[in-house]
This record gives C-alpha cells, structure tokens and sequence, in this order.
C-alpha cells in the first residue's frame, strides 16, 4: 500500500476521520499504532513479529540503560540493540549479498562453490526502523534522551506509518514528546499540508512513475544506445529518482501533519548544491544527518588527523551506499561519493585563507555533473553494466 493508491487514500481517510473523533490522547495513539500495523500487514503480515521484536528489544535496552549502572554493563545492554538490529539487517537485507559475494571469491580461488540458493523476502521499512530503534539506545547511552516506561509511545514511535516505509528516518527525541502533547483539529494547517501532498503525489505519480518506463528501457540494455542516449537517460534518472525520494518524503511529511505530528524535512533543492559537501545537507537529510551522528562520530569523526578523517569518512559513505541495497553498485555509488568529498575537503582545506573562490553556477553544475554521473552506479542492473 503506497501513498499513490486509491486503496490508501481510502485507508487514510478512515484513519485521519477516527483519530480526531477520538476525545482523549491516549485513545488516539492505540488507533494510530493499530492503524500503522494494519498499514505494514498490507505489506506483508508476516514481518509484524520482526518490527514489534525491535521495539521491545529496545524498549527493554532503554530502560536498562536510563538506569545509574556501570559503564560497563551499559555498554554491555546498548551492544543487544546494536546487535539484534544489526543482525535483523543481515539476515533479511544483506544475506544474499554476502553468501554470493563469497561464493563468488571462492569460486575465482579455484573452489567450486554454488551461490546459496536460499531465498528469503526483504520485509519492507527494515532499514528505517531498524535505524530508528537503534537510535533510540544510543541516545540514551549517550545520555541525550531518557527512556520512555511508556510502551506505547516507542512502538508508535517505531511503527507510525507515515514514515515506516520510505523515512524520514525520525529521532526519537524529536518525536516522542509530540507523542504526549494535547492537540486538536484546528491545531492543523490542513490547506499548506494538502498542497504539500499534491506536491509529493505529482512529484512521485506523475513525474517519476512516467519516466522509469523510459530509463528502465536504456538500462535493460544500455550497449544498444549510443553516447547521447546515455546522458540523456542519466538526466532523466537524475529526476525521477529526485521525484521518487522526494515526492514520498513530502507526503509522509504532510500525512503526520493532517494527523497533528511534524516531521524533519528530507530534500532541500539538493541539485542546487553549490558543493558534493552541500549536497549531502540537502539529499535525504535524515539519512545523511543519521550516519553522521552514529557512524563517522562513532569511528571518530574528524579526530586523529587527516588519514583518519578520510578513512572514517569513506567507510561511512561505503556503508551508506550499502544501506541503499545489498549489491556491489551500491556500495561503489557509496565509495564515489565518499572520495568526492575527501577531494572536497582536500581541496577546502589548502584554498583556506585564500581569495579564490569557485564561482557559485561553477560548483552547481560540477556537483550535479559528478552526482549525475554516480547515478549510472545506482541505477544500473549490475556493476559491470555501469562501466558500459
């Protein structure tokens, strides 16, 4: 069930009506996490014991850890949340990935190893939720968020259906006090929140829906085209993917607001970014803020000089290239970004202190140029059709 069909419209008109008839808050959120499980059993109802077992995973962690405990067996209690996220991912994302990419290391040694034939079903929203959870114990952790005692208000946190497919990806400490404010309709600009939804249905129905038929022909068979064909099918690429992320997050983004909740804006006009360091400010900023926060700070950020830096940047773009899809294209699209912005900061570092300046229409069209060019990683069939 996506926001572009009829049999949504219809759901969330059920949904909107009920849950300002409710009188009370409480009586809200039990709709509202129903409706959200009802929403991912559309999906598949199979998957419910996978999300509602993260939620209490980290429900039971955050209280563990909210407590004055030693730092080690805090450390000890935020690894299962690590853990059992980490490994949910594994099984179900990234199984395959890495049994084929094995069998396939073997079979170049010499050894006759058939990849696994095993096939197991991606459940939808796993890598938001999973990413959601895991933020959550680490922000209590950190020492940055307590432990909600309310079961409720996590797994609607975890659950809320506006985001749980395709994100934002939402911090718990941005959400969970909404979740125990006292709102009412007319609390709602349901005008501004209707053209953002249209915005987002026409970005994502009539735009994007319209020119996959176009791309997907050039990328079935791309040495059939010649040299024109190619970057035009990459502009068009370059939009609807665009179209795609960005007509999604502006609905979801309208879909919590009819519902009175706020989410953290996504796109920022990213093919305007005068930089490949801007660009990531503006391109699934939840995302990009997310791996700062819990990846390139946790390996050490910028501390420990330049290699370091480089280093820990690079394995956070790989991993968020890998976090868009279990295959090596992905994880290439990753590694083309990280190198752009250590190219960038090289280059920011011995320009500081001087006069020059790249002139700003310069740096748009080169930013745009190098990320249109990645795309040809992104959406290729496989990495050696990318290189054709």
């Amino acid at each position: 069930m996506i926001f572009t069909e009829l049999r949504f419209l219809v759901f969330f008109a059920i949904v909107l009506g009920v849950h300002w008839a409710l009188p009370r808050n409480r009586p809200r959120k039990v709709w509202l996490l129903a409706a959200s499980y009802v929403f991912y059993a559309a999906w598949d109802w199979r998957f419910l014991s996978l999300i509602l077992g993260s939620t209490i995973v980290d429900y039971i962690v955050g209280i563990k850890l909210d407590g004055d405990r030693a730092p080690r067996v805090r450390r000890a209690w935020v690894s299962v949340s690590v853990i059992v996220n980490l490994s949910l991912l594994a099984v179900f994302k990234y199984f395959h990935f890495f049994a084929d990419s094995a069998a396939a290391l073997l079979q170049t040694l010499g050894l006759a190893i058939e990849p696994s034939s095993l096939r197991i079903i991606l459940p939808v929203g796993i890598s938001f939720y999973t990413f959601q959870t895991m933020s959550y114990s680490l922000d209590i952790y950190r020492g940055k968020l307590r432990a909600t005692r309310d079961f409720l208000d996590l797994a609607l946190f975890v659950g809320f259906f506006p985001q749980l497919v395709a994100g934002p990806i939402v911090r718990a400490r941005d959400f969970l006090p909404q979740l125990t404010r006292r709102r009412a309709a007319s609390d709602v600009a349901f005008r501004p929140l209707l053209l953002l939804f249209l915005s987002g249905f026409f970005k994502k129905a009539c735009i994007s829906d319209n020119i996959s038929g176009v791309v997907d022909t050039y990328f079935t068979d791309p040495s059939a085209y010649d040299a024109m064909s190619a970057w035009i099918a990459v502009l068009l690429y370059a939009v609807q993917i665009y179209c795609d992320f960005s007509g999604y997050s502006d609905m979801a983004i309208a879909t919590a607001g009819f519902l009175g909740y706020s989410l953290c804006e996504n796109f920022a006009f990213p093919y305007f970014a005068g930089s490949i360091q801007d660009f990531w400010r503006r391109w699934h900023i939840s995302l990009s803020s997310w791996l700062r926060d819990y990846l390139y700070i946790l390996l050490g950020g910028g501390y420990g000089g330049r290699l370091f830096r480089y280093r820990n940047l690079m394995l956070t773009m790989l991993l968020g290239g890998l976090w868009h899809g279990a295959a090596w294209r992905f994880v290439i699209w990753g590694g083309l970004h990280g190198l752009a912005l250590i190219v960038h900061r090289e280059f920011h570092d011995r320009l500081r202190g001087r006069s020059f300046r790249v002139p700003a229409p310069v740096g748009v069209l080169l930013t745009f140029w190098w990320v249109g060019l990645t795309w040809i990683f992104f959406r290729a069939t496989d990495w050696q059709s990318a290189f054709v």
